[in-house]
């Protein structure tokens, strides 16, 4: 059987680990809390939903013009 000191000492563990966890975690609250309260998120976006679907489509369209060859080249070798 453990000692009692044994005890003890795995009980003060424990507790000043339950402890610190409470702490950091209110204190990690209130700082996104802060965070959150001093840069509120923009209600519209900078570019209109078609500005960013036109922006998206030519992005993909010169991704796959830039690497198209390259994934030719890959899908004859059989990767």
């Amino acid at each position: 059987m453990i000692s009692i000191l044994s005890q003890e000492r795995l009980l003060g563990a424990a507790l000043g680990t339950a402890f610190a966890s409470v702490v950091i975690f209110e204190q990690r609250r209130r700082l996104y809390q802060s965070i959150s309260k001093s840069h509120p998120e923009p209600k519209e976006p900078i570019f209109g939903r078609k500005s960013r679907q036109e922006l998206a489509h030519c992005w993909n369209k010169s991704v796959d013009k830039a690497l198209g060859p390259l994934i030719q080249s890959l899908s004859s070798r059989g990767w």
